[in-house]
């Protein structure tokens, strides 16, 4: 279309009046917030990462064409980068802990509803619809609560979930009045919900023991694509656990999970876009298990998949590109894997993530003279947060090179460059040099 509109200016006068310009992007949360109070629009922030998979996913086959575009139109829209220091303010001030994540706030200021983790593309557009009309601002669920109402019980406890609330919203539901609580508690989709804030809460507690109880409670519901996520939050809690009593407990889950993959991922249009965390988790079962042969053949089959998708171009899909070098990784296929990061390298080289993901598999496997040139190349596209996840991977190098006095010189550089911004991850990388 644009080579097409400059053909035609070649051969035609200038019409007297240009068509406005489109009104720029807002620099900032706090100006797209200012923004959308000046306009009277709500505001949609865009929680991702040049890193994120699941963000290459959604820029790639949801957020284009003329469902976005009509969006766009109905909203002020902010791409919130997450490892830049005032849009990581805001994760923290809004509990964003998994991107992508969408979150749209009221020209009022109040949050209007949040999505997590990508979406398929129907999916993803009724969502936000819901967002928009209001139906799911906290406020309003919590009101019709009150009233007795069942769904928005459920619809209350599921949005302190996605908030990351659950010592919160367990509270709140404590707090309604007996009437509500004892009718509701009887509820399926209530007590789902309540078992998922009761993990997030025993989650932020360490509790192993109720994050395991918690989590098979909710591995009996009906959870959709959240069936990786919560097995990973199982596997993890049971981890240190008697190796007998560790297997008999994740047995029970192989069934359903099985019928999940069969169901809803390997599909031909699956209903969960998060393929990538669906297999990895399969794999990590299976290996808890005991069961090799199971884990190779779940990759082999996500990895022959993934090819077929790509049909030789790197290019063609960033998303099941880089999905598929997370399968080689999770399969130890070295040589593949060596073949298709180069790939990587020469087809995506505007970033830092390719050039510092091959360095750092090659400084942790040992050969940290042929990683370093990979991580110096990253470093020149590293910014904000990632140049300190560089900078660590760099340092380690050098150490292992005996370059002891570049290394520190690198962490003093790194640190008076990002340290205000990012102190915590700074001291973690002074911390490399003494250890």
């Amino acid at each position: 279309m644009k080579s097409l509109l400059a053909a035609l200016a070649l051969g035609l006068t200038a019409p007297a009046f240009a068509a406005p310009a489109a009104p720029a992007a807002p620099a900032s949360i706090d100006a797209a917030l200012a923004q959308a109070k000046h306009e009277n629009k709500p505001v949609l922030i865009d929680f991702q990462a040049v890193w994120c998979y699941s963000c290459y996913y959604m820029a790639s086959h949801v957020l284009t064409g003329k469902e976005w575009n009509d969006l766009e139109r109905k909203v002020v829209f902010y791409e919130a980068d997450a490892d830049k220091p005032a849009d990581q303010a805001w994760m923290k001030k809004l509990n964003v802990h998994f991107l992508p994540t969408y979150v749209a706030i009221g020209p009022d200021g109040e949050e209007l509803g949040r999505i997590l983790a990508e979406r398929p593309r129907d999916a993803f557009y009724a969502e936000v619809g819901t967002l928009l009309s209001g139906d799911a601002r906290l406020s309003r669920q919590k009101a019709d609560a009150a009233k007795g109402s069942m769904a928005a019980v459920a619809d209350v406890l599921e949005t302190y979930q996605l908030r990351y609330q659950g010592k919160e919203g367990l509270a709140w539901f404590d707090a309604l009045p007996p009437v509500v609580r004892n009718v509701s508690d009887k509820d399926k989709r209530v007590a789902l919900a309540k078992q998922q804030l009761r993990l997030l809460d025993a989650q932020d507690a360490k509790d192993d023991a109720t994050i395991a109880d918690a989590a098979t409670r909710v591995l009996d519901g009906n959870i959709g694509c959240q069936r990786p996520y919560v097995l990973d939050a199982l596997l993890d809690a049971v981890k240190t656990r008697p190796d007998a009593e560790q297997k008999a407990l994740l047995a029970k889950q192989k069934p359903a999970y099985d019928d999940y993959l069969a169901t809803q991922v390997f599909t031909a249009t699956p209903a969960c876009a998060d393929q990538r965390s669906a297999v990895l988790s399969a794999a990590d079962l299976d290996a808890a298990l005991g069961d090799h042969a199971a884990e190779q053949a779940v990759l082999r089959k996500a990895i022959d998949l993934s090819r077929e998708k790509l049909h030789g171009d790197v290019k063609s899909d960033r998303n099941v590109a880089d999905t598929l070098r997370v399968y080689l990784v999770r399969a130890k296929a070295g040589n593949e894997l060596d073949t298709f990061e180069k790939q990587l390298i020469a087809a995506y080289p505007n970033d830092y993530v390719y050039n510092y993901r091959y360095g750092r598999r090659l400084v942790e496997s040992g050969q940290p003279a042929e990683g370093l040139p990979y991580l110096d190349k990253a470093a020149k596209k590293a910014y904000g947060a990632n140049a300190i996840t560089v900078a660590t991977y760099r340092v380690k190098a050098l150490q292992a090179l005996h370059r002891d006095d570049e290394a520190r010189k690198l962490v003093a550089q790194t640190a008076a460059a990002q340290g205000k911004a990012f102190p915590e991850q700074v001291k973690k990388l002074q911390a490399t040099l003494n250890s």
